[in-house]
């Protein structure tokens, strides 16, 4: 499948979240992987992977601060 094929339909935002997540764990289907290159933009991807990485790096500094306050320390 081309590019420019008109029966290939946009990744919806969900589907972008779904892959962007899967991706990061390394549980990406082969099927969603060639219909994210198929039919996906890259900057969606390029931009949902952004906003992953700082929120998984935020939520990983919230718990080593609750960790390290409920240790005393």
């Amino acid at each position: 499948m081309s590019s420019g094929d008109p029966n290939l339909k946009k990744p919806t935002v969900f589907q972008v979240v779904v892959s962007v997540i899967a991706a990061a764990f390394g549980v990406q289907s082969s099927a969603n992987r060639e219909r994210d290159f198929a039919a996906g933009s890259a900057k969606a991807y390029i931009i949902a992977g952004i906003i992953f990485t700082v929120l998984f790096v935020a939520a990983v500094i919230a718990v080593v601060n609750l960790v390290i306050k409920s240790a005393g320390t």
